[in-house]
């Protein structure tokens, strides 16, 4: 999995490519955690992401608990795999996704 971030002031934007599962989520998690620290807005740009494991989604939802303290968290671009996992799972109604 790639990961790709953009800073502007207090907005991130974390980008991700290729599965998003037990082999990546650890990756993905030490980013947000070393990156979140006053972000105001964090944004998932899931435009190249293939997949999304349970290990991903307890990644997402992580942040999506610490954004709520700090700030807003926008999944955008999701494709309609993941999409799908986001309602099987429930997490559409969790997560801020943008269509």
């Amino acid at each position: 999995m790639t990961i790709d971030k953009t800073l502007e002031g207090t907005k991130l934007e974390i980008s991700l490519e290729g599965r998003l599962d037990t082999m990546t989520a650890p990756q993905l998690e030490e980013e947000v955690k070393n990156n979140i620290e006053g972000i105001k807005e964090l944004i998932f740009d899931l435009k190249n992401l293939a997949y999304v494991s349970s290990a991903g989604l307890r990644v997402l939802l992580s942040a999506q608990k610490i954004m709520n303290k700090q700030g807003s968290m926008t999944i955008k671009n999701a494709n309609e795999e993941v999409m799908e996992i986001f309602e099987v799972t429930g997490f559409i109604d969790i997560l801020n996704i943008e269509e």
